[in-house]
């Protein structure tokens, strides 16, 4: 197979390295160390923001505040010493390539490149290109999209990869493919030759700019019937911006989306384009925590070299299993405490939700009637919850403060924790810690949700919306639950009261009948994780870059 680069405008590969915001990055992350694993030929491009997505704070009232520490990359990068150059507002923009290796558990290579503005030679604006990660206007977000597609692949090219194909995370990265027309890729090359995916229906999520500002970025670079390729693409606003999303689809031949109804959804955004769903997998040897990753090791032999055998889980000694359990949700009781100062409980039922705090999420949806909950709950149940909200987002800011408020309210009779600056250990601590892992997004506005796979994968199984990839694993009082019955409409209310109902008749009584009871439910829900690995959702894009040659 050729070589094939992989554009990315953010990458969670650890947490230090914080350039990153959310699933979107922390998927890119798994998708290249789960590339290495595989043994492919893939390259991995992306912006090196300097103060990196923002750190979050949070004061006794829940409220957010962000500061930005400075990243250094000579503590977690190489630099390369190429440095390329580009024309950008009639100067010229310098930015120096640094790398890491990401080594797969058979040992092959991915290197993962990583283009940094903090070069002495550029003006202070140019510079501020590369300060944080969706940080800027669309006057920032367009220059740093240029840099990250035509910069990438002139980098890439510079460092001596031939690619024969690209992969694009989603919209952002679409200049690539002009400048692949522009280095004389034909429109049939170009569409044969690269892969887009599309992550979210949420319009947030999908860059659209003014075609004056992309004309004045780009220049000739932008194709005379750009305007049309969007219109045609299916774009809701008829062409009137340039939508980075329905741009690279009306250049592709091959475009998928991040689950099975996500790819159904995406229909619908792409006029007459055929999605291809490839439901979106977790790198196992990441999201595996160390005690449950000693207890595969021990009775599931070779799960790291082939995590399908996490689908013979059956076979798990309860007594083992629980150990490792035991083992887990006391450091996150440990975390919790030196954390945030609650004092969570060995016996009662412990319900995580971690995740990235935007409004369709609906973070606070189990308070909508605290009385009920206490109901049910008190003394019984306690939460944890994690999750930072974009700095300009104020409903999802609020959201944080409502739980903070329903958590004052409740914490005589049900504990509730929030860890402050989400990040991928405090992700690892929840998803291996918690005891079900709940979601309860707005359907279908969840593309995938991966951070119930990393659950699952651990022993705890999912209380979800069926929404994203859980209608593809739910077994309903098996492996997990479904919140509901795949309702699309927005009903908060109907949709709390089947959290609660759920909640009381069903995750409570199955707790109450004891470990070995509920080492049979985790059993089942590693057993599911087996389908929702990387190494699964690199086989099924390998279909696809297999006709890049």
């Amino acid at each position: 197979m050729p070589t094939l680069a992989y554009f990315t405008a953010e990458i969670g590969l650890w947490s230090e390295l914080h350039t990153y915001s959310g699933g979107l990055g922390v998927l890119a992350g798994d998708h290249v160390k789960s590339a290495a694993d595989a043994r492919l030929p893939l390259v991995g491009m992306s912006l090196l923001y300097r103060e990196g997505y923002g750190r979050q704070h949070l004061d006794e009232a829940g409220v957010q505040s962000e500061s930005y520490a400075p990243i250094d990359p000579a503590e977690h990068l190489t630099n390369t010493g190429k440095t390329i150059q580009l024309p950008l507002d009639g100067e010229t923009l310098f930015a120096t390539i640094w790398k890491t290796d990401v080594v797969g558990v058979s040992g092959h290579v991915v290197p993962v490149y990583f283009l940094d503005t903090a070069h002495p030679n550029n003006t202070a604006s140019f510079v501020g290109l590369g300060a944080r990660l969706y940080g800027g206007d669309d006057d920032m977000r367009v220059r740093q999209e240029y840099l990250l597609g035509v910069g990438g692949v002139q980098a890439l090219q510079a460092l001596g990869h031939d690619f024969a194909g690209m992969h694009l995370n989603e919209g952002h990265c679409t200049f690539a493919m002009l400048e692949m027309l522009r280095q004389g890729w034909s429109r049939e090359e170009l569409a044969q030759r690269t892969l887009f995916t599309t992550h979210t229906p949420v319009p947030a999520g999908h860059d659209r700019f003014e075609w004056s500002l992309v004309r004045e970025v780009i220049g000739d670079l932008l194709p005379d019937d750009a305007e049309d390729l969007v219109r045609n693409a299916g774009d809701s606003e008829e062409g009137r911006r340039c939508s980075m999303s329905h741009l690279a689809v009306a250049l592709s031949t091959s475009v998928n989306a991040v689950s099975n109804l996500n790819a159904q959804v995406a229909s619908t955004m792409f006029g007459g384009t055929h999605i291809a769903p490839i439901t979106n997998g977790v790198h196992h040897i990441t999201w595996t925590s160390p005690q449950m990753s000693g207890l595969f090791d021990a009775h599931l032999p070779g799960w790291k070299e082939d995590p399908s055998q996490l689908g013979y889980a059956g076979s798990l000694p309860d007594a083992a299993l629980l150990k490792a359990r035991h083992a887990n949700r006391r450091m996150l009781r440990e975390l919790v405490r030196a954390s945030t100062g609650v004092e969570l409980h060995e016996d009662r039922l412990t319900i995580g939700f971690a995740r990235r705090f935007a409004t369709y999420k609906r973070a606070n949806l189990v308070f909508s009637d605290l009385e009920r909950l206490r109901s049910i709950g008190a003394k019984r149940i306690q939460f944890v919850f994690s999750g930072k909200a974009h700095p300009k987002d104020e409903g999802g800011k609020q959201l944080i403060r409502d739980i903070f408020a329903s958590a004052e309210e409740v914490a005589d009779d049900i504990p509730v924790a929030f860890i402050e600056n989400y990040d991928m250990d405090t992700g690892l601590a929840m998803t291996s810690g918690v005891d079900i892992w709940l979601n309860n997004p707005i359907r279908p506005l969840e593309a995938s949700g991966t951070s119930g796979m990393k659950a699952a994968m651990n022993g705890v199984p999912n209380c979800s919306i069926l929404d994203g990839w859980w209608p593809e694993g739910c077994e309903h009082g098996v492996n997990g639950w479904a919140i509901g019955s795949a309702e699309d409409e927005r009903d908060d209310a109907r949709d709390a009261e089947n959290i609660y109902s759920v909640l009381e008749q069903e995750v409570l009584p199955l707790w109450d009948e004891g470990p070995e009871r509920w080492a049979k439910l985790m059993r089942a829900s590693i057993a599911t994780s087996a389908r929702f690995t990387g190494t699964r959702m690199i086989a099924d894009y390998v279909h696809f870059y297999e006709k890049f040659s």
